[in-house]
């Protein structure tokens, strides 16, 4: 299964704060959006960096609470992986996994048009799997 086929069925609505925003602000849209992470962005289209949950506590434990008051750039991941709609949702989770991520903005032509949780991607398995083994049923019962 490719890319697109998941942002078809779960929407490409993608969340984004822009780099000058603070912590304060990115925590309330977290939390607002029931969301792990947001694509930082300054116009909603190109990708400048992702900004998680674990970077947030990170950043805590190493600079104490005025890292709240701070720029998301400050503690955003500016090396950002990504993934295109054509890419399988196979190799998807294993980049994924190889890199310990969780989020992943998929891109058209260098331009933001979804993003691919962790979540996203055991959904879509489950649902293979429950297919598969709805095949597989009702070919042994004939």
């Amino acid at each position: 299964m490719r890319i697109r086929e998941v942002l078809r069925s779960k929407g490409n609505v993608v969340l984004t704060i822009g780099p000058e925003a603070t912590v304060n602000d990115l925590l309330a849209s977290l939390a607002r959006n029931n969301v792990g992470a947001l694509i930082v962005s300054a116009d909603g289209h190109t990708v400048a960096g992702i900004v998680s949950e674990r970077d947030v506590v990170r950043q805590l434990q190493e600079r104490g609470i005025g890292v709240l008051a701070g720029p998301v750039s400050a503690i955003m991941t500016s090396t950002v992986t990504t993934c295109s709609e054509q890419d399988s949702v196979e190799d998807l989770m294993r980049v994924m996994t190889d890199h310990r991520i969780r989020h992943v903005p998929v891109l058209r032509d260098g331009g933001l048009v979804g993003v691919i949780s962790i979540g996203d991607v055991v959904k879509n398995r489950i649902g293979e799997l429950e297919h598969e083994r709805s095949s597989l049923i009702g070919y042994i019962a004939g």
